[in-house]
């Protein structure tokens, strides 16, 4: 007798289908053309403005003191100099950021996902929804008034973090609150039966579980607050030279130095540095796209 197993049957196809109407295959046909028609003229603007910055941009980052000099010293028609002092400020207002906005927007989701009932978690969730709309103008109008025109302090790369702040949070509550959202009841419910208490399940199971998504969410908030101009433009003024200190005086970062050389240099140098400066901005942001798609595959809970 024959050991081999008979391979099942294949379903029948209901007559419904396989009788589609000409009709039918037209519209699917439109549909088709039409969802790649819209996708080419999404596109289209978008490899032109890469190609433009990469074309214009990429003689000035080719030099080694693009990424290692400032421009204190260098005249605005110089074709010499860097912008070194300008990522460090990127850098340094964007840290300040994510020192604030980070824990508090991961306490915030944990506390609207795990325990938020009645009156104050409304609050919370209807504050995070109006913090979504906020124009960066705005943060940056609250930080000014609040700190400087009330409080007396003077301009500075801490205060254009601060209003970062203001923008990176309900970026970050939300990705985080959704990423918890994700966790299965199940892992929660297996935990309590074992007698774990809710503080260390959230601590050791749910928040490691959703951590991937939570951190590529972080880094999705870092690349959207590095380019807001706002607030450096009333927060901080322009320094050509390297300002490692935050708490005084000015400080440079990309988006000021490309306002700055393109409403003060129309030479050939500052069309240079404005489009060197687009491009430098657009590798930082990428850099931490890569970044949190790095840390979000390594740091994935094995299954």
């Amino acid at each position: 007798m024959s050991t081999t197993l008979d391979a099942p049957e294949r379903p029948a196809v209901p007559e419904t289908f396989r009788n589609v109407s000409t009709a039918r295959k037209v519209k699917n046909q439109t549909a088709t053309v039409l969802v790649w028609l819209s996708f080419a003229i999404a596109v289209v603007p978008l490899v032109w403005l890469l190609v433009s910055v990469l074309s214009k941009g990429l003689p000035a980052i080719v030099s080694a003191d693009w990424w290692t000099r400032s421009l204190s010293g260098v005249t605005p028609d110089e074709v010499r100099g860097g912008v070194y002092h300008a990522i460090i400020g990127t850098l340094l207002q964007a840290l300040i950021a994510g020192i604030f906005a980070v824990p508090i927007g991961i306490l915030a989701a944990v506390y609207l996902v795990e325990y938020g009932r009645g009156r104050i978690a409304k609050i919370t969730s209807f504050t995070v929804d109006i913090l979504s709309g906020v124009p960066s103008i705005v943060a940056a109008l609250f930080i000014f008034a609040l700190f400087i025109s009330i409080g007396g302090l003077a301009q500075s790369g801490f205060l254009v973090g601060l209003a970062l702040v203001l923008l990176m949070l309900p970026v970050v509550i939300r990705n985080t609150e959704e990423m918890l959202n994700l966790v299965p009841d199940e892992l929660r419910e297996a935990s309590y039966a074992l007698g774990i208490p809710k503080w260390k399940t959230i601590l050791r199971i749910v928040l490691p579980t959703a951590l991937s998504g939570t951190v590529t969410g972080v880094m999705l908030a870092f690349a959207r607050v590095m380019g807001e101009t706002a607030p450096v433009l009333v927060l901080v003024g322009y320094a050509r030279a390297i300002n490692f200190n935050p708490f005084e005086g000015n400080q440079a970062s990309l988006p000021l130095l490309i306002y700055t050389e393109l409403s003060t240099n129309p030479s050939a140098a500052g069309q240079l540095r404005i489009w060197g400066g687009a491009l430098t901005l657009i590798i930082i942001v990428m850099i931490f796209q890569l970044l949190a798609s790095f840390i979000s595959r390594f740091s994935a809970i094995s299954k």
